[in-house]
C-alpha cells in the first residue's frame, strides 16, 4: 500500500476547537498544580472516610469509559480500541482491592490485609495502565476478523478478568512475603521511590509514540490522561513527600479522577453528537418517505413512460434499419446510425431501471468505514467508457491525507457515479468549448470531508437550484428527475449535505459533505 493510500486511511484531522480545549485543560492542570505545591506536605486529619466515595468514583467512571470503548469497537473494529478499553476495565478491577485493604478504612469491620497489600495493588494500577496505553500506541495495523464483535469483546474481558484475579490471588497468597513497600501507613519505603520513576518512563514513552503516530483526536485525550497521571505522581510521590493523605496526596487524587474522566467525557460529547446527527438523518428519511408515499403514483406513471419512451425509439429505429437494408441499394450508413441510436437508447432504459433499483437494494443500511477516494476512482472507472466517446476529460484532484467516512459503499458509489453521469450529459449538451469534469476531494475546518464535482456544461437555472433535488424536477430534456432526489436522499442519510452552485464562466459544481470517522479503521493485513 502507498503512502497516500496509508494516509488516507487515517482518522480526521484534529481540529482548532479541539486542539484548543485541549491546551486549555492542559493549562488548568498546571494552575491547580502550581497553587497546590505550597501547601502540599501538610497532613490532613481523619479523610480516610472519604477514600471509598473516591475508589467508588473512579471505579465507575474507568467502567463506563471501558464499555464506552468496547462499544465503539462494534463500529469501528481496530486493536487498538481493544486495548485501551481493557486498560480501563484493569484499572477498574484494581480499585476494590486498593481500597479495602487500605489502611484505617475498613478497620472497623476487621478487614486487615497489611500495608503492603495496598502499595503493591497501587504499583499494578501505576504501572498496569500506562502498559496498557503502549499496548494502545502500538497495536499492529489491522481489523479484528469475525462476523461478531461481541465474541472479540468477550474473549477480551474474560482475559481482563482473569489476569485481574490472577494477580491479586498472588498478592494475597503471599502477603507476608511482600517487598517493603510502606514503612507504616503514611510514609514510603525506600524501595516504592522506584516505582515513580519507572511511572514516569512508561508515561514518556506512551506520549512518543502517540505524538509519533498522530492517529486522530483519540490520542490527543490519551496523551491528556498520560499528562494528568504524570502530575497526580508527581504531587503525590515528590511535591507531596510522599506522605499519604496529605494536601498534596489528595490534590493528586483529583487528578487522577480528572484523568478517568477525559476520554470518557469525550466519548460522551462524541456520542451525543453520533444521537443528534441520528436525529437529522431520521428525520431526512421520514421526509424522504413522507415523499415517496407521496409521488408513488406518479412514480409509476413515471416510470412506465420513462421506459415506454427508449422502448418504442428502439422499435421505430429497428424498423427504420431493417428499411435501409432492404433497398436494392442497401443505406449501410443510415442503417449503422438506427443501430447506433437503438444502443444508445438501450442504454438510457438500463440507466433508468438500474436508478430505481439502486433505492431498493437489500443491505442499503450496511455501514463501513470506507476510503472516499477509492469510491471517486470506481465511479470514474465507471464512466469512463462515455467520457472517452464524447471527448470529456474526467479529472480528479484528491487529498492524499482524506479521513474515511462511515456509509454504505453501494449507495455512495451510484451517488458519485449518478453526479459524473449527469456533469457528462450536461456537457454534451453545449457546443464546442472546454469541456471536462473535476472531481475535488479535501477534509474541511469542521473535520468533514468534502467532494466537489465540477462540469463546463449548461449549468443550473438558479430560479431551479432550489428544486434541483425534488422529485421529478430536471434540468434535462427526457430526464426522469429522480436520480438528484435519490442521491441528496443518501447523502443526508449519511449524515452529510448536498447541494449545487454556479461555476464560472459557464457550468455547474455540485458539492456534498460527509461526517469523517472519530477513530482510524486500520488497514488489514494480507494473509500470506
Amino acid at each position: 500500500m502507498s503512502a497516500a493510500d496509508e494516509r488516507s486511511l487515517m482518522s480526521p484531522p484534529v481540529t482548532r476547537g479541539q486542539m484548543t480545549i485541549a491546551i486549555g485543560v492542559s493549562l488548568a492542570l498546571v494552575a491547580l498544580f502550581v497553587a497546590t505545591m505550597p501547601y502540599a506536605r501538610l497532613a490532613t486529619q481523619h479523610t480516610e472516610a472519604i477514600l471509598p466515595a473516591y475508589a467508588a468514583a473512579i471505579a465507575m467512571l474507568e467502567l463506563m469509559t471501558a464499555a464506552l470503548l468496547y462499544g465503539l469497537f462494534a463500529v469501528q473494529r481496530t486493536r487498538a480500541l481493544l486495548v485501551l478499553a481493557s486498560g480501563y476495565l484493569f484499572s477498574a478491577l484494581l480499585v476494590p482491592m486498593w481500597v479495602l485493604s487500605f489502611p484505617g478504612v475498613f478497620d472497623a469491620l476487621g478487614l486487615d490485609l497489611g500495608l503492603q497489600v495496598t502499595a503493591m495493588v497501587a504499583l499494578l494500577r501505576r504501572l498496569g495502565f500506562p502498559l496498557f496505553v503502549l499496548g494502545y500506541g502500538l497495536a499492529p495495523a489491522g481489523t479484528v476478523r469475525g462476523r461478531f464483535a461481541g465474541v472479540a469483546v468477550a474473549k477480551c474481558v474474560l482475559a481482563v478478568v482473569a489476569g485481574v484475579v490472577a494477580a491479586l490471588g498472588l498478592v494475597l497468597a503471599h502477603r507476608e512475603g511482600l517487598p517493603l513497600l510502606m514503612r507504616d501507613a503514611r510514609n514510603v519505603a525506600e524501595l516504592w521511590r522506584y516505582v515513580p520513576l519507572a511511572a514516569f518512563a512508561l508515561y514518556a514513552m506512551g506520549l512518543a509514540v502517540l505524538l509519533a503516530r498522530r492517529r486522530g483526536p483519540l490520542d490527543i485525550w490519551v496523551g491528556l490522561v498520560l499528562v494528568s497521571l504524570a502530575i497526580e505522581l508527581l504531587l503525590i510521590s515528590y511535591i507531596g513527600g510522599a506522605i499519604r493523605l496529605s494536601i498534596g496526596w489528595w490534590v493528586g487524587r483529583l487528578y487522577g479522577l480528572a484523568a478517568a474522566s477525559i476520554v470518557l467525557l469525550v466519548l460522551l460529547s462524541q456520542t451525543v453528537s453520533v444521537y443528534a446527527g441520528l436525529a437529522r438523518t431520521l428525520a431526512a428519511e421520514r421526509r424522504v418517505r413522507q415523499n415517496r408515499l407521496i409521488a408513488m403514483e406518479a412514480l409509476s406513471a413515471s416510470i412506465a413512460h420513462e421506459i415506454n419512451q427508449p422502448l418504442a425509439s428502439m422499435i421505430t429505429n429497428a424498423d427504420a434499419a431493417r428499411r435501409w437494408l432492404g433497398r436494392e441499394e442497401p443505406r449501410l450508413d443510415r442503417a449503422e446510425d438506427a443501430l447506433r441510436r437503438i444502443v444508445e437508447d438501450g442504454h438510457r432504459a438500463n440507466k433508468v431501471v438500474t436508478g430505481i433499483r439502486t433505492m431498493f437494494l437489500k443491505g442499503a443500511q450496511e455501514r463501513v468505514p470506507l476510503d472516499l477516494n477509492r469510491l471517486v476512482a470506481e465511479a470514474v472507472a465507471t464512466a469512463s467508457g462515455e467520457a472517452r466517446f464524447e471527448d470529456i476529460p474526467l479529472l480528479t484532484r484528491l487529498a492524499a491525507d482524506l479521513p474515511p467516512v462511515i456509509g454504505n459503499a453501494v449507495q455512495l458509489h451510484r451517488v458519485l457515479c449518478n453526479l459524473i453521469e449527469n456533469a457528462i450529459d450536461a456537457i454534451k449538451a453545449v457546443g464546442d468549448h472546454q469541456r471536462e469534469v473535476t472531481i475535488t476531494t479535501q477534509t474541511i475546518d469542521t473535520g468533514e470531508v468534502r467532494l466537489d464535482i465540477a462540469d463546463t456544461g449548461t449549468g443550473v437555472d438558479p430560479a431551479l437550484a432550489e428544486r434541483i433535488f425534488d422529485p421529478f424536477v430536471s434540468s434535462k430534456t427526457g430526464g426522469m428527475g429522480m436520480g438528484l432526489m435519490f442521491a441528496r436522499a443518501v447523502v443526508e442519510a449519511h449524515g452529510g449535505r448536498l447541494w449545487v452552485s454556479p461555476r464560472l464562466p459557464r457550468g455547474a459544481v455540485f458539492h456534498f459533505v460527509l461526517p469523517a470517522a472519530m477513530v482510524p479503521p486500520e488497514r488489514e493485513r494480507k494473509e500470506p
